[in-house]
């Protein structure tokens, strides 16, 4: 199967990639997950995120933002020694505080997906070199979600964001996904 350029021989990432990046995601439990992940892969590789996923899973409780609002400072803290997750003292803050803006929103989902205009953007790359690290839908959600207390939300997290929930689809033209994924 011809895939994107980025996915590598890890059967891990060529099941993400496969299965789940670009279909676009309306589910908020999901939605909220990916923007802490894509906060966490922050000067990091993906891949190193989603090998670690699960871990974050069952030390985030699940990504239930009221419990990680409630995130002591003891429990940062415990979670610095987890060798099991990104062990970023900013980051992991950021998990508390993220959740703590989360809360705040009446309805994340649809805020989220306002910045492409309630449907998913199809782009049509044929080549990496086409594909932007930034674009102005995701310049705007940065500063919206930074404006609403929001950390580890700045343009390139919030674009890759986009890209891995579908909000933008941007498997390149060569990628079996494309077809799949393009009528979305």
């Amino acid at each position: 199967m011809p895939r994107c350029f980025w996915c590598t021989d890890d059967p891990l990432y060529q099941a993400y990639h496969d299965e789940e990046w670009g279909v676009p995601q309306r589910d908020a439990r999901h939605l909220f997950e990916m923007l802490l992940l894509e906060g966490a892969q922050a000067g990091l590789s993906w891949i190193t995120v989603l090998k670690k996923r699960e871990r974050y899973r069952q030390v985030l409780h699940g990504f239930d933002p009221e419990r990680l609002a409630r995130l002591s400072d003891e429990e940062i803290e415990a979670l610095m020694q987890d060798p099991g997750i990104i062990r970023n003292r900013l980051k992991l803050k950021a998990v508390r505080q993220n959740a703590q803006a989360w809360l705040k929103l009446e309805d994340p989902v649809t805020l989220l997906w306002s910045f492409v205009g309630g449907a998913p953007k199809i782009n049509h790359f044929s080549d990496r070199s086409l594909m932007p690290a930034v674009t102005p839908e995701a310049e705007a959600m940065s500063k919206a979600l930074k404006k609403l207390g929001f950390t580890f939300v700045g343009p390139t997290i919030c674009y890759a964001f986009m890209q891995a929930t579908g909000m933008v689809m941007d498997h390149t033209t060569d990628c079996d996904r494309y077809a799949q994924l393009k009528g979305s």
